[in-house]
């Protein structure tokens, strides 16, 4: 399966860059920080010995996605955050205290699943085909709806950007 200080060593610089995405003012540093992450994560697919879907990853998202992502930033001129405010005592108060629960929720649902005891043995798991060819296959037989879905909300997120932003620098 791999190494594991190797792989704790690339879930620390996953972890600190995804911290570094979030922390970070400059939306640009932000989007860096995400394309560190997106290559860390394919790194870790390679350990998983995973090798098409860490390809996949940099391709896809380190490559594609982020041009696009770096793309709408310098449209819209969004280098640095303005107007954040800090405080605990606005109206997003709820939205606060909804995602300090929820992510108590899911640390405890993380907690209970790495102590669990008679996870998955050797003996019930059955084989799954990862080639191309097969993943192909499944992605266009069972899902092309799906991924044809996405690729039409991206494309009219994309047309409403440059919209948007057109009737901004209009008005």
């Amino acid at each position: 399966m791999g190494n594991p200080i190797v792989f704790g060593i690339l879930a620390i610089i996953a972890i600190a860059s995804a911290l570094g995405m979030l922390l970070s003012r400059n939306a640009v540093h932000s989007a860096l920080f995400l394309v560190l992450n997106f290559s860390t994560i394919a790194v870790l697919y390679l350990i998983l010995n995973a090798p098409f879907i860490a390809m996949v990853q940099i391709t896809v998202y380190a490559g594609a996605i982020m041009v696009l992502f770096l793309f709408v930033i310098m449209l819209l001129g969004a280098e640095q955050l303005r107007g954040v405010r800090g405080d605990w005592r606005g109206s997003e108060r709820w939205q606060q205290l909804l995602a300090g629960v929820l992510t108590v929720t899911l640390l405890i649902v993380f907690a209970v699943v790495l102590f669990q005891g008679g996870g998955a043995t050797g003996s019930g798991v059955t084989a799954v085909d990862t080639s191309p060819s097969a993943l192909g296959l499944r992605l266009f037989e069972a899902y092309l709806l799906p991924f044809e879905l996405t690729g039409v909300l991206l494309l009219a997120a994309m047309i409403g950007v440059v919209v948007l932003n057109k009737t901004k620098k209009r008005g």
